[in-house]
């Protein structure tokens, strides 16, 4: 069987194809906006290769596929705000909030800012939020121009949160196994 090659030639002028057939720059808001998801689900495959607890691999396996969904949408030429769509934007925020929650639980209280560091997998955490941050600021310029799901945002803005509390309980765990 032969398989076709990995280049095409098409963007050595520039420019990207959205799904669709619609070409655009390549330094387009919404290829800047799904670039920085794919540099997010990246980040976050590194932190899904590092030693961590079956729950929280699962987790970041579970957002790293919808990060793809996400991604899909952005490339799209059109967005249709289908109600499964909708839907599933809430189910994955929802999903976030829940192992927040659980998450949370198991913590000290937090009375001041944390500076990252305080081990590897602590320190990736919380290089995929401020990745995710910046997904957010590029998904929000996208939004404001074109008819792409708002849900989105919600999404992301609470990803930041999730990677934040993550970094914090992979960091306690961490310390307990090694005090």
């Amino acid at each position: 069987m032969s398989r076709g090659k990995i280049y095409t030639r098409k963007g050595d002028k520039g420019t990207t194809g959205l799904i669709g057939g619609k070409r655009v720059e390549k330094d387009n808001p919404r290829i800047e906006a799904y670039g920085t998801l794919d540099e997010l689900c990246a980040s976050l495959g590194i932190l899904r290769s590092s030693p961590l607890d079956d729950i929280s691999k699962q987790n970041i396996f579970r957002i790293q596929k919808f990060l793809f969904i996400i991604g899909a949408s952005l490339a799209s030429e059109t967005s249709e705000n289908t109600q499964s769509n909708l839907q599933n934007y809430e189910t994955e925020t929802g999903f976030l909030e829940t192992e927040i929650d659980r998450m949370e639980k198991l913590l000290p209280k937090l009375n001041n800012f944390l500076i990252p560091g305080d081990n590897p997998i602590e320190a990736q955490c919380n290089m995929a939020r401020t990745i995710c941050r910046r997904a957010e600021r590029r998904i929000c310029a996208v939004v404001s121009e074109n008819s792409i799901e708002k849900p989105i945002i919600a999404y992301i803005n609470r990803l930041s949160d999730f990677l934040f509390v993550l970094g914090r309980f992979l960091s306690n765990i961490e310390n307990k196994f090694n005090n």
